[in-house]
């Protein structure tokens, strides 16, 4: 069954959080089905963790309503932590305990019953790749195996929901990639997942996502609608010996809505692809890139982003006059 067609697991209206006369999150609403893997993709300060914790029970929301795994989130705070497993980027691990005493400490924590937790313990081990290290101080190991037990510690009492707040902050790209075939694994066994990320590549690996900004949900949707959709403008790639010197000259292009560099190449805005790619091409002939190319393609997540922001800002902007 899709996840469109299975129950919702966590649905939030109009939620919001402010500390004083700062709007942290202003009326997001979401709806994630059971097994579902769904991105809260954004920049640092966005409002990310902060909507987790309120989703986890952890913070209560300053306004709108509601519930995960079925519990309200505004009156059943307790009931939630008992049916969520949740991993910050911290990872909550205690470095002066060994690999096996942490699995320990948060059985006791999740009440695991003694008849059980010994098959947990070697499923956690099995899973992180630490059987061999299970005596080893937990502060001697890397960070991909830290955040591999992290996760095990997480979902120990087997959760239906599990929570992760930039789970993958800090460590290498193949552990972040191992840690996202876990988490393929936990959805396939209808375990919800739910996680933060300033990734932009790792939105890719999620059924859903939302993008936030300033407090802000900006847009929603599968990866592929939100590059199809939510983007009206074309993208251009534009591959040149001199990106970073060239930058600023296409960004002032005629047609041109917004340059930015993109792996050693460049990516280019335009709202004619066909007109825009000709000035550009010849702007490159006239300063020596004979052998640039200027293709037109499928926006990256992170050209919609970058779109999306600019239009929010511009959206902005006036108001702040005004209130000026």
């Amino acid at each position: 069954m899709p996840p469109a067609e299975r129950a919702p697991a966590v649905v939030v209206r109009d939620l919001e959080r402010r500390f004083g006369s700062f709007v942290a999150v202003n009326r997001i609403g979401l709806s994630v089905a059971q097994g579902e893997i769904f991105g809260f993709l954004g920049p640092n300060g966005a409002g990310k963790s902060t909507t987790i914790r309120m989703l986890c029970g952890l913070l209560a929301p300053t306004g709108g309503t509601g519930t995960v795994a079925g519990f309200d989130i505004r009156r059943e705070a307790e009931l939630i932590k008992t049916r969520i497993g949740y991993m910050s980027q911290r990872f909550s691990l205690y470095d002066d305990l060994t690999v096996e005493e942490n699995i320990d400490f948060f059985a006791g924590i999740y009440r695991i019953p003694r008849e059980k937790k010994a098959e947990r313990k070697e499923w956690v081990l099995r899973m992180a790749g630490l059987r061999e290290h299970r005596r080893s101080p937990t502060a001697i190991l890397s960070g991909g195996w830290k955040q591999r037990l992290a996760l095990g510690c997480a979902v120990l009492h087997e959760p239906p929901i599990l929570f992760l707040d930039e789970p993958t902050s800090g460590v290498d790209p193949v552990s972040r990639r191992q840690f996202w075939d876990l988490i393929y694994d936990l959805s396939e066994r209808r375990v919800t997942v739910f996680v933060t990320t300033h990734y932009m590549e790792e939105a890719e690996y999620c059924d859903r996502v939302a993008l936030i900004y300033r407090g802000e949900k900006i847009a929603e949707g599968t990866p592929a609608q939100l590059k199809t959709e939510q983007m009206r403008e074309a993208v251009l790639n534009i591959e040149c010996a001199r990106p970073q010197d060239l930058l600023h000259e296409v960004a002032g292009l005629p047609g041109v809505k917004e340059a930015a560099l993109f792996g050693r190449g460049l990516h280019a805005v335009a709202s004619d692809a066909a007109t825009a790619r000709e000035i550009i091409a010849r702007f490159l002939a006239a300063r020596g890139e004979g052998a640039a190319r200027v293709e037109p393609i499928t926006p990256s997540l992170e050209d919609v982003f970058v779109s999306l922001i600019e239009a929010h800002d511009a959206r902005e902007a006036p108001q702040a006059e005004v209130r000026a």
